[in-house]
């Protein structure tokens, strides 16, 4: 018997073998080119969405994000449809899916001090999705837990638009395994030599990418709380990878722009904003510690400092709807909309509230909206629980089922809800 599983194993790395485009070497991998690019335009919304939204105040700065990542990703070995955003977000991390879509947060952006820092940065996400790391640990993934079989068999893989959908209903799992996996090590350091040479060909000098390292590696020795949330998990820094970024560098040249007063520029008014992103996040913080009054007063300091920004007005009506004001949570959930109806949050709270003061058309509509973007289980509860009290039975169990899937706390009220009605 284990005679015969190690040669199947030998058999399945023989069939799952696939040449990596940056590097020409032969890797393992189950999926294709197709797959990746199925995966990438599936997840890449909701993965924002339940990341944190997209960053829109500053629609410049967003702009020039993207503007230094299509320069580096012109240099790539490998043509894909390349797309970067900024999530809204203080924990610094930056993430590629496969198929060349990537997010950077807001929290990195301002760890970071010059356009070729910046440029380091998305050129080692732009290596991850030429490289196809994603594929390659997948599959890595996939052979260990036994989730691939001979014959072209896959079980517990997601194949199809289908398959897809139902793992999105229940939490995006595939997608938020592919952002927040732990690259092996040769994988990082791939990412970092390749991502050097895209970044100098783009015309940044390359020691943007040691400084950068050297960063990480001060915060991690300190164990900076955001970064071990964050970039840290997926990326860990090392004082081996600041040794070879200070010899790739040295061989490509320390010429190109360093771009410090422009990235600077671009980053002025984020800089300004620290203050009130800080309140917001202590005003989080206390909410979730029930110190409701405190968590008000941190979301009125973040408003009073940037009232454009959805998620400060959101944390109000979080603070007010734990203390069970209803009517006053749902008008400031209605001022995030209005300041930004893209994010799935803003939704789902003030549809929730809506059903709590039996608004359910309203409610309906809000909860509705915020699946749309981002199937969540307590979309789904909270919809079964408006159908029910309209007196749509069938609707009520439709969404029940799905938030039964999901554990803890909303999954235990969707079964019960279940039971209640007879249904097993």
């Amino acid at each position: 018997m284990a005679r015969l599983s190690a040669l199947l194993v030998v058999l399945m790395v023989l069939v799952g073998c696939a040449v990596n485009p940056v590097t020409g070497e032969r890797e393992l991998s189950f999926y294709d080119e197709a797959w990746e690019l199925e995966v990438g335009q599936e997840y890449y919304a909701p993965m924002r969405q339940s990341q944190g939204g997209d960053f829109i105040v500053d629609e410049a700065l967003v702009s020039y994000i993207q503007e230094v990542g299509m320069r580096v990703a012109e240099h790539s070995d490998r043509e894909l449809p390349y797309e970067f955003f900024v999530i809204n977000s203080s924990v610094p991390n930056a993430w590629a899916l496969p198929g060349g879509k990537m997010a950077i947060n807001r929290g990195l952006l301002t760890e970071m001090n010059s356009e070729s820092e910046l440029a380091s940065v998305l050129g080692h996400e732009v290596v991850h999705a030429a490289a196809r790391h994603g594929a390659t640990a997948q599959s890595r993934a996939a052979l260990a837990q036994g989730a691939v079989m001979i014959g072209g068999i896959a079980v517990g893989v997601a194949t199809d638009s289908e398959t897809y959908g139902a793992v999105a209903m229940v939490g995006g799992m595939l997608g938020a395994q592919l952002i927040s996996q732990r690259y092996s090590r040769r994988a990082e350091l791939e990412a970092d030599y390749y991502g050097m040479h895209y970044m100098h060909r783009a015309g940044y000098n390359p020691e943007g990418a040691v400084k950068l390292q050297e960063t990480f590696v001060r915060l991690s020795e300190g164990r900076e709380p955001g970064f071990l949330q964050g970039l840290f998990a997926s990326h860990p820094p090392s004082k081996e990878r600041v040794e070879a970024n200070r010899n790739t560098a040295d061989k490509l040249g320390r010429e190109g722009t360093m771009g410090e007063e422009r990235y600077q520029r671009m980053i002025a008014r984020l800089k300004e904003l620290e203050p009130a992103y800080e309140a917001h996040d202590e005003g989080r913080v206390a909410l979730a510690a029930g110190r409701y009054d405190e968590a008000l007063a941190k979301a009125e300091t973040a408003i009073g400092l940037e009232d454009r920004e959805a998620i400060f007005h959101a944390l109000k009506g979080d603070a007010l709807a734990s203390k069970s004001d209803y009517r006053a949570a749902e008008d400031a959930y209605t001022a995030a909309l209005q300041r930004d109806d893209g994010w799935f949050y803003q939704h789902l709270r003030r549809g929730m509230v809506r059903e709590q003061q039996g608004n359910l058309n309203g409610a309906r509509q809000d909860l509705q909206a915020s699946i749309d973007r981002l199937p969540t289980a307590q979309g789904h509860l909270y919809l079964g629980n408006v159908e029910r009290a309209a007196g749509n039975r069938n609707r009520a169990i439709e969404h029940y089922r799905v938030a039964a899937r999901s554990e803890g706390e909303v999954g235990n009220r969707a079964r019960q809800a279940l039971n209640e009605m007879g249904v097993e």
